[in-house]
């Protein structure tokens, strides 16, 4: 007797694929319910977003006139912003040695958030006249727009005669190529950080990490660094007190041994 090539599937295998489309239908419904809930979540979490946004800017006007009472007492320390900056593990890099003389007529920073936080905050700095430039105030601002992108757009440093390049001194350039340095002078200093974007009224999707170091931590509590310098040399100081008295313990140990010779000797 001859097979019947078109025979139906086995029971078995016939049940086994009912089995699969029901798991199947019920794996695809599961993932419809699961996307309803996720989508609930994140209505909940754009509403908490405009939540605390609204709450921080609420205490933006709460801190600003104590901003302000903190940088008329700082302006009373001599070289509070330099301090501060050298103290810092990753900003102190950035200051070259011609920066450091510029910086010690820096008056004062202010790091400010827009009215409606989302759109972005500017960085100043506030500095007394000086030899190095005309400005008094230099400003690097950043704009969050709605692309996901971010505008940043920075003071234009009009450099006084014999000043022009980025580190605010006229450097030989017969000496700096004598010494086999070939780097910019431009790249060894922090007023590049103005000069890199200045004039460019472009769209730059930019990790901005000095903008944010000095947002999200210098500013917030610059003593913090500007202590850490002194408690550094306060513990140098102490150390050389404890190195002081070992000493003087080690000299009065040998004068015994010496007295105690001479006595054995008489």
């Amino acid at each position: 007797m001859v097979a019947d090539k078109g025979k139906k599937p086995k029971i078995g295998e016939k049940i086994a694929e009912e089995n699969n489309d029901q798991i199947d239908g019920e794996l695809v419904l599961s993932i419809e319910k699961l996307q309803e809930v996720q989508d609930e979540l994140e209505k909940i979490n754009e509403e908490a977003s405009d939540k605390v946004l609204e709450v921080e800017q609420k205490y933006n006007e709460v801190r600003k006139p104590v901003y302000d009472k903190r940088s008329d007492i700082i302006k009373s320390i001599p070289d509070f912003w330099l301090t501060a900056f050298l103290s810092h593990p990753v900003l102190s890099d950035l200051l070259s040695e011609e920066d450091q003389k510029i910086f010690k007529h820096l008056t004062s920073l202010e790091v400010e958030d827009c009215k409606d936080v989302k759109l972005g905050y500017s960085i100043s700095f506030n500095f007394s006249p000086n030899p190095y430039f005309e400005d008094a105030k230099l400003t690097k601002t950043f704009t969050f727009l709605d692309e996901g992108t971010t505008k940043i757009t920075a003071t234009s440093i009009k450099w006084k005669e014999g000043m022009g390049v980025p580190n605010g001194v006229a450097h030989d350039h017969h000496d700096h190529k004598k010494k086999g340095n070939k780097r910019c002078h431009e790249e060894d200093s922090f007023f590049c950080w103005f000069s890199g974007t200045q004039q460019k009224d472009v769209l730059e999707e930019i990790h901005d990490e000095v903008a944010e170091i000095i947002r999200e931590d210098l500013w917030t509590n610059p003593l913090t660094y500007f202590n850490h310098d002194a408690d550094e040399e306060d513990g140098d100081e102490g150390d050389d007190e404890e190195n002081g008295t070992d000493d003087s313990e080690e000299d009065d140990e040998d004068q015994e041994d010496d007295d105690g010779e001479d006595d054995e000797g008489n």
